[in-house]
């Protein structure tokens, strides 16, 4: 299965010069992390005119609460192409409203897995963003117990640690290491 025109790397703006510059890029897929809720109606309307399709993430939404109504209201009014998020409601907004819905997980311990576990067993996100992504066999584990695409993100900091995680079983990283955005293909 193809996931995001194949593209192997998702870059991430961590601000709104960041975004700017994404919009010169030939990536088709792009992430907006931080932002601010009245900055969301223009950027989207410029990452259309470039033929993005953005991922928000919500939790880093600035005004906004990463709820259902919050989700809801993005779903609506902004329309990226999917949420990010590590809550539960906003994955279901996302998925019942037909964006891309994709579970963010942080692995701080065994207990952190297996409550990540139960929750993606619950709510069948499209995909599941891992961080820390520099882990493979935690990776490997993910993709082989839950059959939802991996995306490896956090702390991926060289090409060879974002092709070890797209080897253990990541479908694409998330990253906003520029240096790193078009050395892998």
């Amino acid at each position: 299965m193809e996931h995001f025109n194949n593209q192997k790397i998702l870059p991430a703006a961590n601000n709104i010069k960041e975004f700017e510059k994404l919009m010169e890029t030939d990536f088709e897929y792009v992430i907006l992390l931080n932002s601010h809720i009245a900055q969301l109606t223009a950027l989207m309307k410029l990452a259309r005119r470039h033929q993005k399709k953005v991922l928000l993430h919500v939790d880093l939404v600035q005004g906004l609460r990463s709820d259902e109504y919050g989700a809801e209201y993005l779903c609506q009014k902004v329309k990226p192409a999917g949420l990010i998020s590590t809550r539960t409601p906003v994955i279901q907004m996302a998925k019942k409203r037909s964006l891309i819905a994709i579970q963010r997980i942080f692995l701080l311990d065994s207990h952190a897995l297996n409550t990540s576990y139960r929750l993606i067993q619950s709510f069948q996100p499209d995909y599941i963003e891992v961080l820390p992504g520099i882990i493979p066999h935690i990776i490997r584990e993910i993709s082989d117990n839950t059959n939802v695409p991996i995306l490896a993100g956090g702390l991926i900091r060289t090409v060879e640690e974002a092709r070890e995680a797209l080897q253990a079983g990541a479908v694409a990283i998330t990253t906003s290491e520029q240096k790193i955005w078009n050395k892998i293909n």
